[in-house]
């Protein structure tokens, strides 16, 4: 996809800016969020033993629960363990077709998810063991790895604290 270059890039970010001053309040000013946190967010595989694999002994998250998808008989819920309390969460579908992934409106352009130091290199060792492409920090970030899933997803994995964007405390955690 082409990226906005001359006026519409500066039109681009001329809308940026407007909307940062328009509603980006100081964090004084900023309300409470509702929310208590990401409890999961859930994924559609095309195998559950293929994406646990992935998931537990390649990337090192624990598989917490495996179920069958109370809205789908025959379809398997499972969760994996990404500390803090947040689960990663995927359904397989029996029956149903699935195309590649796409990036597009209402879908997924990647999932980050913060690991420290010691894990970010053991990562990069266990990806490059099991054959897995990864990009960075080759891409001019020093701190993020990115790599597809089995099923697709765009996943970063970002040596970075929870809370925290480019270097900066953005949320308090």
């Amino acid at each position: 996809m082409p990226e906005p270059e001359g006026a519409a890039l500066a039109a681009v970010r001329a809308r940026r800016d407007e909307l940062r001053a328009r509603h980006l309040k100081p964090p004084a000013e900023r309300p409470a969020t509702t929310a208590r946190g990401v409890h999961h967010v859930a994924f559609i595989c095309r195998d559950v033993e293929e994406t646990i694999r992935f998931y537990q002994d390649v990337l090192g998250f624990p598989l917490v629960e495996l179920v069958e998808n109370r809205d789908y008989q025959g379809s398997s819920h499972f969760f994996f363990d990404l500390g803090h309390g947040n689960l990663l969460g995927f359904f397989d579908f029996p029956g149903h077709d699935h195309p590649e992934f796409t990036e597009t409106l209402g879908g997924l352009q990647h999932l980050a998810i913060s690991v420290d130091g010691e894990q970010f290199a053991a990562a990069r060792t266990r990806l490059e063991a099991a054959g897995v492409a990864v990009l960075g920090p080759d891409r001019g970030v020093d701190d993020s790895l990115y790599l597809r899933d089995p099923n697709g997803v765009n996943v970063e994995l970002f040596h970075e604290r929870l809370g925290v964007f480019e270097g900066s405390r953005i949320i308090e955690g």
